[in-house]
C-alpha cells in the first residue's frame, strides 16, 4: 500500500510539473507573438509604462505619459553613439549578452560585497521594458534571457535600437528620445549636439532618482563627461548609422 501511494504521488507530481510547464509555455507564446509583432508594429504601451501608471494611481496621482515616436532615421547619430557608449558599447558585436561585461561586473560586485554594477545589454533592457516587471528575481531574469534571444533572432539590431530609443524612460512620465529632447532642450532628437546627446545618455540608468538631473546635477554631469569621452570610441557599422533630417524642429 505505501508503495502504491508513492507511485500515485509521483504521478501527481509529474502531472503538476507538466501542467506548470504547459502554463509557462502558453504564457510565453503570447509574448513570442508580441516579439514577432514589434518587428514591424510600434508598441502602444510597454510593461514599464503600465507599471508606472499603477504606481501613480496607488499614490492617488494621475498617470503621466509623454511619448512621441520618431523613426530611427530621424534620430541624431550623436544620440545613438552616446547611448551605446553609456549602456552597451559592444552592442553590434554580441548576440544579446556581453559576457565580457558580465564577468567584469560579477568580479566587481563580489569585491564590493554588493551589487554596484550591472551588465545588462540594450537588448536585455528592452526585453524587460517591453514585456516584464522591474522586480529582481531569478525567474524574471531567466524569462528576460529567453526574450533577449528572441529579440536578437527575430527583430534585429536596427529595430532593437529604434524600439529602445522610443520606449525607454527619460523622466517621470517621459518616454522616448523625441519627448526627452523636446523636454530638456526644446528641440527634436534629430538635432541633438554631442553634448546634449551625452547628457540624455547619462540619465538613462535611473532618470527619476539616482540620475535625476534636478536632484543630482553633479552626478549626472560626471557621467555625461565620461560618456562624452567614450563616444568617439564607439564603432557603428555604416548601415546602422541614422541619417537625421536637417529640418529644424518646430513645436
Amino acid at each position: 500500500m505505501p508503495r502504491e501511494r508513492r507511485h500515485r504521488r509521483r504521478r501527481w507530481m509529474r502531472w503538476a510539473i507538466g501542467l506548470i510547464l504547459l502554463g509557462i509555455a502558453i504564457a510565453h507564446s503570447m509574448i513570442l507573438l508580441q516579439v514577432v509583432r514589434v518587428r514591424q508594429v510600434n508598441p502602444e504601451m510597454t510593461a514599464l509604462m503600465r507599471e508606472r501608471a499603477r504606481e501613480a494611481r496607488a499614490r492617488g496621482a494621475m498617470p503621466k505619459r509623454v511619448q512621441i515616436w520618431i523613426p530611427y532615421e530621424r534620430i541624431s547619430p550623436h544620440l545613438v553613439r552616446a547611448v551605446l557608449a553609456g549602456e552597451d558599447p559592444r552592442f553590434f558585436v554580441h548576440r544579446g549578452f556581453d559576457w565580457t561585461q558580465i564577468r567584469e561586473a560579477l568580479k566587481e560586485n563580489i569585491e564590493e560585497g554588493e551589487i554596484v554594477r550591472g551588465a545588462s545589454t540594450i537588448t536585455q533592457q528592452l526585453a524587460k521594458n517591453l514585456f516584464l516587471s522591474t522586480a529582481r528575481h531569478p525567474i524574471r531574469k531567466l524569462h528576460e534571457a529567453v526574450i533577449t534571444v528572441e529579440l536578437e533572432l527575430i527583430v534585429g539590431k536596427r529595430r532593437i535600437l529604434e524600439l529602445y530609443l522610443n520606449v525607454i524612460e527619460w523622466g517621470d512620465g517621459l518616454y522616448g528620445a523625441e519627448a526627452a529632447a523636446r523636454h530638456y532642450f526644446g528641440r527634436s532628437a534629430a538635432h541633438l549636439s554631442p553634448e546634449q546627446a551625452a547628457f540624455l545618455a547619462a540619465i538613462i540608468p535611473n532618470p527619476r532618482q539616482t540620475y535625476n538631473p534636478t536632484l543630482h546635477p553633479q552626478r549626472v554631469e560626471r557621467r555625461r563627461r565620461i560618456i562624452r569621452r567614450r563616444m568617439p570610441q564607439v564603432l557603428i557599422p555604416v548601415r546602422f548609422l541614422p541619417s537625421a533630417s536637417p529640418r529644424p524642429f518646430s513645436s
